[in-house]
């Protein structure tokens, strides 16, 4: 077996940037038992706090009757709190709208592959049996330290994770009171609208809008997909300049038409995800697009409809909340945030939350064990854009990575096995 490193080098598409470069060096036996014993993970964010957090599993905790920790939201940083929390033995109750957990990383290719969506949603009651609970939280009520259920139940804790995530349009995400049934199969519909149009407009040119435009033309070659975006340049401001045109290469090369420095004008009247003869696209700079069918790839915002009341001045601009180094909401020791509802300084990925998690479950553990509790810090970007099953290009710890690793990494299964491992079950 052999050891992969990584050294860098300068990056073809521009001096400036630095790449990751593999380099194969013969596995020692020690590193050999290290990769055989690794946990699986995406290639993310180097934080030292994913170090320093790491907590060891399988022991038991004992704990009184007044330990309740209640966990809102089952995204990526919920699912990796309950996980570990079950582990430890601390009692917990998991809160979602959805009776499954969605692998919205995977959620673009599952809009243009049939049969794909059902890898996508894992159900939460196999995996953590009586301590899920599914509701629509609509509060909080700080002083009797309740989380209130749309449905009129109140869930008691002692500690609260907020992991409420963001939200955003369909087909990128899926928040909705539902089930696991009705989901995969708004899913497969969309992959018919897809299928029966000819001429396909997505809006947005984010990492959401170019990675969906790169599934359509990856699978259907044939397709005209013109993407229009309100900037010049293309995917998220966060990353390397050189990543940012090799993800406009990527998708010309794939023959996506770009029509950059552009906003769609008429949005509002437009009908989205569903194929129709013509749908006249107007953008500010006077640009008419006669398609079959509008995909919207904007405005993801924070889901702080859960906590806001309750928290109202301990809310960042966009509706984050605002946290200490511990992760804790500001002025109060039981109550945490992690992923994208946390004000955390750094792109709001799954991977982070995942990090958060980590961060948080070993807090809470501590303050049981009256030790000192864990920091989290952000480390160096990575970024990995999956351009289609065949392509990608991105960024781990600040370096320029290109299409062949971002494949191996990411592109292929777009970490669905992992969202299994987690969820302790085996996919379809």
């Amino acid at each position: 077996m052999r050891e992969l490193r990584h050294r860098a080098v300068t990056c073809p598409q521009s001096p400036s940037c630095q790449v990751a470069e593999p380099e194969l060096e013969p596995m020692t036996s020690d590193s050999q038992a290290r990769a055989l014993s690794a946990e699986p993970r995406c290639f993310s964010n180097a934080s030292s706090a994913y170090v320093s957090a790491r907590i060891k599993m399988g022991s038991q905790l004992s704990v009184d009757n007044s330990v309740q920790v209640v966990i809102v939201g089952g995204g990526f940083g919920g699912i990796a709190a309950a996980s570990q929390l079950k582990s430890w033995g601390i009692p917990f109750t998991l809160v979602d709208m959805r009776d499954a957990f969605h692998h919205n990383v995977a959620a673009l290719r599952a809009s243009v592959e049939k049969g794909f969506a059902k890898k996508t949603f894992i159900s939460y009651t196999v995996t953590f049996k009586d301590n899920f609970r599914q509701g629509l939280v609509v509060g909080i009520d700080l002083q009797k330290q309740r989380v209130l259920l749309q449905d009129g139940e109140a869930l008691s804790f002692s500690h609260l994770i907020l992991a409420t995530g963001s939200d955003g349009p369909f087909p990128g995400k899926f928040n909705q009171l539902s089930n696991m049934e009705t989901a995969i199969q708004s899913y497969e519909v969309m992959v018919k609208q897809v299928q029966k149009s000819q001429h396909i407009v997505v809006v947005g040119g984010g990492s959401a809008g170019v990675e969906m435009a790169a599934e359509i033309k990856t699978d259907y070659p044939e397709k005209e997909v013109i993407l229009i975006h309100s900037q010049v340049a293309l995917a998220d401001v966060e990353l390397l300049p050189c990543v940012r045109q090799e993800v406009k290469e990527i998708l010309l090369r794939k023959g996506v038409k770009l029509v950059l420095s552009e906003r769609v004008s008429n949005l509002d009247q437009l009908p989205l995800n569903e194929s129709q003869e013509h749908i006249l696209v107007k953008t500010d700079k006077g640009t008419e697009v006669d398609t079959n069918l509008v995909i919207l790839c904007t405005g993801i915002k924070i889901n702080s409809s859960a906590y806001s009341s309750a928290f109202a001045d301990k809310l960042a601009t966009n509706g984050a909340l605002r946290v200490n180094e511990h992760l804790q909401v500001e002025g109060f020791d039981q109550i945490y945030a992690i992923g994208d509802c946390a004000d955390v300084k750094e792109p709001k990925m799954a991977y982070h939350a995942g990090l958060h998690a980590n961060v948080v479950v070993a807090n809470i553990v501590n303050s049981m064990k009256q030790k000192p509790l864990q920091s989290y810090r952000p480390g160096a970007l990575t970024f990995l854009l999956s351009m289609g099953r065949n392509d990608g290009v991105g960024q781990i710890s600040g370096f320029y990575v290109g299409r062949l690793m971002v494949r191996l990494a990411k592109s292929r299964d777009l970490f669905i096995s992992t969202s299994w491992k987690t969820m302790g079950q085996t996919p379809p």
